[in-house]
């Protein structure tokens, strides 16, 4: 006999031919409902996973990781204040900006765009601008002091339909007084380049010129709208904010990447969250379909549970048949459902220009900032919705389990 009895009675039932087919029929509906549900679960968290990841790095690759600015008023000496910022061991990098939304008119298209006035030589220190050129051999280059050069976002282009070369008309929000009234002050810049970073909140509504010429055309003179930052652990942006605010004092004002576009990485959150939550109750929904079939194989065990009573098994012995038996079917649909996730997370790159193929995109960038799926599968995610759906599958077998510990065996031979 083999020991532990339990075992070997528990997994006998799981093979055996049964008399009433349903109860074989509804034991598939549960294994099939965990193994889709934990698929799921692990599918949809590796891809916002991924989304969260993928809007970071476009984030912190096209704007500043912390920003020191003034309050209102231009920046004079910005050599002083990017010296003060990189001797904090965590700033790898500074370069000043002058900053202010404008009109861009081309084609007889118009669209606001945000201006931002770099100088070439220390954009590096602070952005993926340069490599993320899709015309313009270089940002020194592309963009000269007086020449009025204008480098588009790739969709901002579209839109205008402007490509290098074209004339494209600058209109900025404060009016100059002529004899006529107030009249707008409208600069023609020369289109010299265009860059895609792959965020669509940054190539539709982002236009960059030399810094000398943005403060032509916002009446800056010299000074600078602040100081951008580049942190060797974005991670840490916060705290080094913090910390270079003690440093510097009252008299600018400093952010971080991370208070800029906050309400982005809550909204994945809570998205994150829910969708959690959601699948979760599918895989909850099959493992306790468990509880039907354990109740309805106890109706059909009667018999076989009597016979064990009276031969000496114990109460918590026919406990533990039926919790094995129950306890594998949860087992063999996480299994199969953590192997169906893991392939199709690891493989979302693939699954997803299939399905473009016969529904079109599936992400448009206007809402989602990004057109592609991307997905970062992490262990501990895993784990955790693998250990959910095994604890959710055991505590649906204690119930029948009990039931069939209770049963009484003079009653259940009494017509056999």
């Amino acid at each position: 006999m083999f020991q532990p009895y339990q075992l070997f009675v528990g997994l006998r039932y799981t093979r055996a031919k049964r008399r009433n087919h349903f109860i074989s029929f509804i034991s598939l509906i549960s294994i099939l409902g965990i193994f889709l549900g934990v698929t799921a679960l692990i599918t949809v968290t590796s891809v916002m996973n991924g989304f969260e990841k993928e809007m970071r790095h476009r984030i912190v690759g096209a704007s500043s990781h912390a920003t020191i600015s003034g309050y209102g008023e231009p920046v004079a000496d910005w050599e002083a204040l990017a010296e003060v910022a990189t001797q904090h061991p965590e700033v790898d990098g500074a370069a000043p900006y002058v900053e202010g939304q404008v009109m861009l008119v081309h084609a007889g298209r118009s669209t606001g765009s945000l201006i931002r006035g770099i100088e070439p030589a220390a954009e590096s220190e602070v952005s993926e601008l340069e490599a993320s050129l899709e015309y313009g051999e270089s940002l020194s280059a592309t963009l000269q002091s007086g020449e009025y050069g204008l480098i588009l976002g790739a969709d901002l282009a579209a839109f205008l339909g402007a490509v290098p070369g074209d004339k494209v008309m600058v209109i900025t929000p404060e009016a100059s007084v002529t004899p006529m009234g107030f009249v707008p002050r409208v600069k023609r810049f020369t289109v010299t380049g265009v860059f895609r970073f792959g965020m669509f909140q940054f190539d539709r509504n982002l236009a960059i010129m030399h810094a000398a010429d943005a403060g032509k055309l916002f009446r800056t003179g010299e000074g600078y709208s602040g100081v951008r930052l580049k942190l060797q652990d974005t991670g840490r942006a916060p705290i080094v904010a913090r910390e270079l605010r003690e440093e510097i004092g009252l008299d600018y004002f400093i952010t971080d990447w991370t208070r800029q576009n906050a309400n982005y990485f809550l909204a994945v959150k809570m998205e994150k969250t829910m969708m959690f939550i959601i699948l979760s109750m599918i895989v909850a929904v099959a493992a306790f379909n468990i509880v039907s079939t354990l109740v309805m194989m106890v109706q059909d065990k009667q018999a076989d549970i009597a016979i064990l009573r009276t031969q000496g098994a114990s109460p918590m012995s026919v406990m533990g048949i039926f919790l094995v038996q129950g306890t594998l079917i949860g087992v063999i649909g996480t299994i199969a459902g953590l192997i169906g996730g893991v392939l199709l997370a690891t493989n979302i790159d693939v699954v997803v220009p299939f399905i473009e193929r016969f529904t079109g995109p599936v992400l448009n960038p206007e809402v989602y900032y990004i057109d592609e799926v991307p997905s970062d599968l992490r262990i501990k995610d895993v784990i955790k919705v693998g250990v959910m759906s095994f604890v959710l599958s055991v505590l649906a077998t204690l119930y029948p389990a009990w039931r069939a510990s209770r049963t009484d065996p003079a009653s259940a031979l009494a017509y056999e």
